[in-house]
């Protein structure tokens, strides 16, 4: 019980550390403020925002693609997939003679959950730049 608590109790201490330093770092900059060690002189241009060193004009734009969510959330899938079949690759030597087929047999499970969906937005038109709605 003492090992399972050393273990997981390293991982609540930078839990807490990664916590802390940040809420530390944010009280220490409003009492600087506050106790005046820090001025605190808000103007109208401190407080306007920047754009490239030259005063904002008009509205911000609203014009955004959404094609780049299909693109980023694709990315993001075939990521993590590439990050779960790497391992499995460098260990798998010592898993077919461990587990036989059943180990190929999963990972060809995986890729197939992967892979449908792909083809799916693929046959969709999901994955081509310019969307033809014929």
């Amino acid at each position: 019980m003492e090992d399972y608590l050393l273990q997981y109790g390293v991982l609540v201490v930078y839990a807490l550390l990664a916590i802390a330093v940040p809420i530390g770092m944010l009280l220490i900059s409003y009492l600087a403020t506050f106790i005046k060690i820090r001025p605190s002189k808000p103007n109208e241009v401190k407080l306007s925002a920047y754009e490239s060193g030259l005063p904002p004009f008009g509205p911000k734009p609203v014009m955004f693609n959404f094609r780049y969510y299909y693109y980023a959330i694709l990315f993001v899938v075939f990521d993590v997939e590439t990050v779960l079949i790497f391992p499995w690759a460098v260990k798998y030597g010592v898993l077919s003679k461990q587990f036989g087929l059943i180990a190929m047999f999963a990972m060809f499970v995986f890729l197939f959950i992967v892979t449908v969906p792909f083809i799916y937005a693929w046959r969709k038109g999901d994955l081509e730049w310019i969307y033809n709605r014929n």
